[in-house]
């Protein structure tokens, strides 16, 4: 019988159902020495955080973040919160050796991720951030290619994230719903919010980012803030292009916006390599292109790989060649390795310091943007 791990669960939010579903489903599908417990949910607002308990099964509600990490009977903690509160809740639970899963980006800043990946590691609790999209198959199993040397040398790496859901003046930033465009809850707009993942699976997929040229804009310059009821100064980034190298010596293109009309959630990679390119896009999440020049020159082009096979990663707990799984899934084999990664004692990642190195290109991104000079990393 598997082993209870108790999870105190911090926000309710859009990421809170997200991996709470997770929790729910890892243990119907996956064979773990440890199942989640959904112990307890501490948020703000007492009457959304019990409609939340009782939708997703978990046992109680806390007013107060800080008795939940203290809590005896709660063995991890979730923080599903505004990016201005993960650092003082993650430091806060270290103290208590709970572990930890953290939602992106881990923190405020680069300094601010610093300082909780040391008192993380001080703690030597087991830690884990949550870019999710390293874990649908598709990404994963371009992942094995690229590792495999298929590719050969990288020349190459492309990803824009594209949305449209702040083109309206009228949208007012702050509060509960509206965080992500208030720069003291988010840090920043768009960079830390979709590029974080471009960045993180750009750097999983094809190493270490050196150095960073940007732009940066924002386009609406003042919005209602739902807070205080004033139009303020809006300080985030709604728009941000940059050009980068890699330690490798590929070169790196990347475009992130919320103004791209028609685009709801576009997330695409392209890496091209002397023997191989590969693609893949959110939109058709279960296939990966390939390009191989290997193929005889009749028969070389682009083919799409339906990845739905056993053999593929993640796959064979699912459902029968040729049916495809969806966005939340990657949630529940997030949560599957965390739970494999616990067991044996060894890092689950992204670790904390795996995301450092993402917060600190988000970082060398930002200034670059405003010093309008290249950045190194």
């Amino acid at each position: 019988m598997a082993k209870p791990l108790r999870i105190g669960m911090i926000g309710y939010g859009f990421m809170g159902r997200a991996h709470s579903n997770g929790y729910k489903r890892v243990s119907d599908f996956f064979d773990l020495e440890y199942t989640p417990v959904l112990q307890a949910v501490a948020a703000r607002d007492p009457a959304k955080a019990k409609e939340f308990a009782d939708r997703w099964g978990y046992g109680r509600v806390e007013s107060d973040w800080q008795k939940l990490v203290a809590a005896p009977d709660i063995d991890a903690i979730d923080i599903c919160t505004p990016n201005n509160l993960h650092a003082e809740i993650a430091i806060e639970a270290a103290k208590h050796g709970k572990a930890i899963l953290c939602e992106k980006p881990l923190s405020m800043d680069t300094s601010e991720g610093e300082r909780m990946v040391a008192a993380i590691e001080k703690a030597g609790v087991p830690n884990m951030v949550w870019y999710n999209y390293r874990r649908i198959p598709a990404v994963t199993f371009a992942k094995q290619i690229i590792d495999s040397g298929q590719l050969g040398r990288i020349f190459h790496y492309r990803a824009n994230f594209l949305q449209d859901w702040t083109i309206s003046a009228d949208l007012p930033q702050g509060g509960a719903g509206l965080w992500r465009l208030d720069a003291k809850a988010a840090g920043s707009g768009v960079t830390g919010d979709l590029l974080a993942h471009c960045i993180d699976t750009a750097i999983w997929l094809n190493g270490s980012v050196t150095d960073v040229t940007a732009m940066t804009e924002t386009f609406v310059k003042e919005r209602q803030h739902q807070l205080t009821g004033q139009r303020e100064p809006v300080t985030i980034d709604d728009a941000c292009s940059f050009l980068c190298h890699f330690q490798n010596g590929s070169l790196g293109l990347f475009e992130s916006t919320r103004y791209a009309r028609g685009h709801k959630a576009l997330y695409t990679f392209e890496i091209n390599g002397e023997n191989m390119s590969l693609k893949w896009d959110l939109h058709d999440l279960h296939r990966l292109q390939v390009f191989d020049y290997k193929d005889a020159g009749n028969m070389r082009g682009w083919k799409s790989i339906h990845v739905t096979d056993g053999d593929h990663p993640y796959m064979d707990k699912w459902w029968v060649p040729g049916l495809a799984i969806g966005y939340e899934h990657s949630f529940v084999h997030q949560v599957a390795d965390f739970l494999e990664a616990y067991a044996k004692k060894q890092p689950a990642h992204p670790t904390f310091r795996d995301a450092l190195e993402t917060q600190r290109v988000c970082d060398a991104v930002l200034l670059s943007g405003k010093s309008h000079q290249w950045v190194n990393v």
